[in-house]
């Protein structure tokens, strides 16, 4: 039986793991809470509560990341996510659009989906639009600051409409 629930597509570098903020953006830098291991001092800045707060979504968590599978041996687990499926990457020229998009649109399969990245643009919006069957959010994140709290109201409120 297929599902119709919406997709959560996650992107890891800057939605989940934030970086670039100046000081005066973020007086003291970024909190770390944990150590950085896996020889990526980054990992410090998953914010382990996040994992509750994407679990709480009403959609299907898929990894959207160059992290592929180690998204689910290094950063799931810091988040205390069970292991969740990865989109492969097809081969893509870009066409002006990010070539995360058509492999994303294939997963979906006509589904409603909402993609969370920090490098989403116009021509990706325009593309999915004309390419994707099913309502589709593309939710772009500040990379300086990762998913804050008005990320995920705005998310959270598209998927409860798509259900």
């Amino acid at each position: 039986m297929e599902t119709t629930e919406p997709i959560v597509f996650l992107d890891v570098d800057g939605p989940l793991i934030p970086f670039g903020a100046s000081e005066r953006e973020l007086p003291g830098g970024y909190p770390e809470y944990g150590p950085a291991d896996e020889g990526n001092p980054l990992l410090a800045r998953l914010d382990p509560a996040l994992g509750a707060r994407l679990s709480a979504l009403p959609g299907r968590l898929v990894w959207a990341t160059t992290w592929l599978d180690e998204a689910n041996t290094v950063v799931g687990p810091r988040l205390g996510l069970p292991g969740l499926p990865v989109v492969r990457w097809q081969e893509d020229t870009g066409r002006g659009r990010h070539w995360k998009v058509p492999s994303l649109v294939a997963w979906a399969a006509g589904r409603p989906f909402v993609w969370i990245d920090d490098e989403i643009g116009e021509a990706d919006r325009a593309w999915v639009g004309g390419c994707h069957p099913g309502p589709a959010l593309l939710h772009r994140v500040d990379a300086r600051f990762g998913l804050r709290d008005a990320d995920f109201a705005d998310i959270g409120a598209w998927l409860r409409v798509c259900r």
